[in-house]
């Protein structure tokens, strides 16, 4: 099944990521890496929060508020000033914080790169709600594509220019990845982030491809989205009954939707 997602917010974002759903506040948010800016959308208009660092992924707070992986660190953003939750002992100057989600059980996953040439310096943690920060994977050029099956059970991740996905065994009680293997070798696309429906399927943005594809949970592609922008970043489920797929951008694009015909699921709050 092939479908068009339309231009909903002209929003200029010069790199739009990671957008979620708060089911509180009826509102999507995302952040602008490059603009520096954290974004929320409802009603019809944008607001725009200026952060003092690139913002590379957001989180939804089981207490309420956001977390925020800035370029230095993991934050907490309430109604004051971004409060540091964590940075981690090994977080080198030089690198930010890029793709991130948390699990079902309320844990953080976040990835870091290092611009612009992305080499193979980067580190996947996972921060458990104490905020404690531990690394899990090294040697990432650009983390992305985290995401978790609906019973938390599998856990996909991909390192951008390697054109895979892949998929990990997942243990929702100590946070632990096993049994590496592909999902999905996207090509042309290169996989940027993802998200999961309520039918376990993941659904991809393709950087460079105009597309978000869906693959079933044996890796199958099974729907095409195109998208009217080069550089669709990710996706998500949104709106009252979490039937919209919300699709961000680069180059100033914009914010893009379509309804695909399932919902997905409310998002894994931190905490």
């Amino acid at each position: 099944m092939d479908l068009e997602a339309e231009r909903v917010v002209a929003s200029g974002d010069a790199l739009g990521e990671c957008p979620i759903w708060d089911e509180r506040m009826a509102a999507l948010w995302w952040v602008d890496i490059h603009g520096s800016a954290l974004k929320r959308y409802e009603g019809g208009s944008v607001k725009v929060v200026p952060l003092p660092e690139p913002p590379g992924s957001i989180a939804l707070r089981r207490q309420g508020g956001l977390l925020v992986a800035l370029a230095s660190g993991v934050y907490v953003i309430g109604t004051t000033e971004p409060e540091l939750l964590v940075r981690p002992a090994g977080h080198e100057a030089g690198l930010r914080f890029n793709d991130g989600r948390c699990d079902r059980a309320g844990r953080f996953w976040v990835g870091t790169l290092a611009e612009p040439d992305f080499p193979p310096r980067g580190v996947l943690y996972r921060v458990d709600t104490d905020g404690r920060a531990t690394p899990m994977r090294r040697g990432i050029h650009v983390p992305n594509s985290i995401a978790f099956s609906p019973d938390g059970r599998t856990m996909y991740f991909a390192d951008t220019p390697r054109h895979k996905i892949w998929a990990f065994n997942y243990d929702a009680q100590t946070g632990a990845m096993s049994n590496e293997r592909i999902f999905a070798a996207p090509h042309p696309g290169l996989p940027d982030g993802s998200c999961v429906d309520a039918e376990g399927c993941l659904w991809n943005a393709e950087w460079g491809n105009s597309r978000v594809v869906r693959y079933t949970p044996a890796g199958k592609l099974d729907r095409v989205v195109s998208v009217p922008a080069k550089n669709p970043t990710c996706c998500a489920f949104g709106g009252a009954k979490l039937d919209t797929l919300y699709i961000t951008s680069a180059d100033g694009a914009g914010l893009f939707a379509v309804v695909p015909g399932v919902t997905g699921l409310a998002e894994s709050r931190f905490g």
